[in-house]
């Protein structure tokens, strides 16, 4: 069944059969709103573990980390660490959203600014956000599972055998030393990579995968709310630990097979002898459009901005039972991501010497790889690959739907029906938890690529980043201010960009619009490795062929061996400028741009600035730091120029945020009421006692937590530089 022997679909189903009786078992513990959303706010530190852990990993992690390693080498890595110097910042902010004490960061917003409307939405755009992360875990997962049940070249259609032969030849123009093609290869080269043509076909379809995903989380995830979601969430840790190291010494085996050894430490010597120095440059190398150091500092830099005002934020760190173990089970889980990250890199670099001429589509190596090496064993350890997949998957997408169902419950349905049981916003939430899975599930189909919908979610929350920050720590941020720099912001690089090519359809075939970066050959000088031997003797071939057919005069290149330095000309991809999607070809072989319109780079483009000869990577490192700053700009400049709010408003609200949460919900109750009795009770706690600032004093615990998580940052970026340097 779907190219799967007995065993694998079995062990499919035990995994599944499983997490429905969770969800079944939770569903008898819930008896309000904050236990469905909440879990209580009774779980302790291990469950606070691996629900951070759980939630913060999906498919797209270990998938997305391996394809982008594959495609760029080593930098590519830094695709599923981007938020790393992010991480020590989880030990100051999580106590701050736990201390909030509300059921979603909505909340926050009709609290902070006594705004219904902010509160709403915030609900919308948290919505869509959540849409979108679920969306790539779909993806991810289905285009993985997709390569893992593959069909024989026999069972390949007419359209599906001639789009798998284009691209076999757009993976032998792309691995050919560029100097050596003929114009006309060039410009078959360019054409191929605007085509994006597939090499592997599948007996399941991805859509239909997508859906029966959806459908098992709708299962356990609406009927058990968070207690379900976090229980299975730690359950399923294990099995993406399973999944991190699971194909990595099966991968290490098989190259010490074919080139001899035996150990990680030969396998090791193996890739660095085969792989090409490039592909070791942690911070950028001549393949890497993508993950240079500037555009690596600028995402995460946004990342940082951006993490706290996720809306499963406040649900991974409010259902802690107290704040420190908000604080434990949100760095640690994170930290636990941080290092299984650097597993997945390794093993996209040994995918690199195993696989660099089988497959075209990188999303599929993880899943191609999982086929070749634990399909031949027949022991069910594909089935329990698909199984981890799944885990994956579903561990982040069941806290996603209960965290937009409380949002939409509280934020969205409950202003307009007050007053009504607390079974009835229990199924209010449910029925908004389907809808976000059906949503995510339908965008998954529609994105070809998971790294563009990676872009997405790392930026989109910018829209309401200021409000938050500033909201949390400074008085004069008001409702106004937020009013401005959200909808400033969200019209400005958002609903524009999407609607402008949508009235003006013709922008898309524009001309001008569809101008690309024109990056000249790079030319660099490295020590050979057996790869660079290899494709050396296949160009010099080629060579012959070509000077015999008389495509070229007297072509010559001198053999190769390994150790000589040489020199290797690469031609990177052009890329569009001003279309987030990139630009295809119509049904009639037109050119036309695809995505939303990117504005703000063709505002400066006319400006004067020659953006085609920039770097493809300094472009969006541009767009990134102009959206970072804007809303801070506007939401200051405007709460300068307008009143703050109510005085008492202000007092309640920043008491609460300066009284730490007791474990004792009656104690924590009472500590609340004496600060809202005495507003200044904490005031001497203030850095700037007279200022609009509510930054507070660090105590030992912050000193000692953040100082822990700042070595923990180097500890991670020092093992990863050791792991690649074993064998070296």
């Amino acid at each position: 069944m779907f190219g799967l022997p007995f065993i694998d679909i079995a062990v499919i189903l035990v995994y599944l059969i499983g997490m429905v009786i969770i969800g079944i078992w939770s569903m008898k513990r819930i008896k309000n709103q904050e236990d469905y959303f909440m879990g209580g706010r009774r779980f302790g530190k291990i469950i606070q573990i691996f629900a951070s852990f759980g939630q913060s990993v999906t498919a797209d992690n270990s998938v997305g980390c391996t394809t982008t390693t594959f495609t760029n080498g080593a930098s590519g890595i830094w695709s599923a660490l981007i938020y790393l110097p992010a991480t020590p910042f989880y030990w100051i902010v999580s106590p701050w959203m736990r201390r909030l004490r509300l059921l979603t960061t909505g909340d926050f917003y009709r609290e902070r600014y006594d705004s219904l409307g902010l509160a709403g939405t915030y609900a919308v755009l948290g919505s869509i956000l959540m849409m979108a992360y679920l969306s790539v875990g779909f993806s991810a997962m289905s285009k993985t599972i997709m390569a893992i049940t593959p069909k024989a070249g026999h069972e390949l259609t007419v359209t599906e055998y001639r789009e798998r032969e284009l691209a076999q030849e757009l993976n032998t123009l792309q691995i050919a030393d560029y100097t050596t093609l003929t114009i006309r290869e060039k410009e078959r080269l360019q054409e191929l990579q605007i085509m994006k043509p597939q090499h592997i076909f599948s007996h399941i379809e991805q859509a239909s995968l997508v859906w029966i995903t959806a459908l098992i989380v709708l299962a356990y995830a609406m009927t058990g709310g968070l207690t379900a979601a976090f229980i299975s969430d730690t359950i399923q840790g294990m099995f993406i630990i399973l999944l991190s190291i699971l194909l990595l010494p099966f991968a290490m085996a098989r190259i010490n097979s074919i080139y001899g050894g035996s150990g990680i430490f030969d396998a090791m010597h193996s890739i660095h002898r085969q792989l090409p120095e490039s592909f070791f440059d942690i911070f950028g190398s001549p393949k890497s459009i993508d993950f240079t150091w500037y555009y690596i500092l600028a995402i995460t830099l946004m990342a940082a901005i951006n993490v706290v005002v996720q809306p499963n934020t406040i649900i991974v760190t409010g259902s802690a039972k107290d704040e420190y173990t908000a604080r434990i089970g949100f760095t640690t889980g994170t930290f636990m991501k941080r290092f299984f990250t650097i597993l997945w890199g390794v093993f996209a670099l040994a995918a690199i010497v195993l696989y660099h001429d089988s497959i075209t589509d990188p999303d599929m190596v993880w899943g191609y790889a999982t086929r070749d090496l634990l399909g031949p064993l027949k022991i069910g350890l594909v089935g329990l690959m698909i199984a981890c997949l799944m885990a994956a998957m579903m561990s982040t997408a069941d806290c996603l739907m209960i965290t937009v169902s409380s949002l939409l419950t509280e934020n969205i349905y409950k202003p307009f029906f007050p007053e009504k049981s607390e079974a009835h916003y229990i199924t209010a939430g449910r029925f908004f938890g389907a809808l976000v899975v059906i949503g995510a599930a339908y965008i998954s189909i529609q994105f070809s690529s998971v790294f563009v919908l990676l872009k997405f979610i790392w930026e989109f929350n910018i829209i309401l980043a200021a409000s938050f920050w500033l909201g949390i720590r400074w008085r004069q941020s008001n409702r106004r201010a937020a009013h401005a720099s959200i909808y400033s912001t969200l019209m400005i690089f958002f609903i524009l960009p999407l609607m402008i090519p949508v009235v003006f359809h013709g922008l898309r075939s524009n001309e001008t619009l569809l101008k690309m970066t024109d990056p000249k050959p790079i030319t660099y000088t490295y020590h050979a490795r057996e790869m660079d031997v290899q494709a050396r003797e296949k160009a010099i071939e080629q060579l012959k062929v070509k000077t015999r057919t008389g495509e070229i005069d007297n072509g010559k290149l001198q053999a190769l061996h390994v150790g000589d330095i040489f020199t290797q000309t690469y031609s990177p991809p052009a890329r569009s400028i001003f279309w987030t999607r990139g630009i295809e070809k119509d049904g009639h072989g037109g050119l036309v741009g695809k995505g939303d319109l990117n504005i703000i780079l063709y505002l400066i483009d006319i400006m004067g600035f020659d953006l085609a000869g920039n770097p493809h990577a300094l472009n969006q490192t541009i767009r990134i730091l102009i959206r970072m700053i804007v809303p801070f700009l506007i939401l200051t400049i405007v709460a300068l120029l307008t009143k703050q709010d109510d005085k008492a408003m202000l007092d309640r609200f920043f008491a609460k945020m300066k009284t730490k949460v007791q474990k004792d919900k009656e104690a924590d109750r009472k500590e609340l009421e004496l600060s809202y009795a005495d507003p200044s009770r904490f005031d001497h706690l203030k850095i700037w006692p007279d200022s609009n600032w509510e930054f507070l004093k660090w105590d030992r615990e912050d000193s000692i937590g953040f100082g822990l998580s700042v070595l923990g940052v180097f500890g991670i970026i020092g093992i990863l530089f050791f792991v690649l340097s074993i064998g070296a």
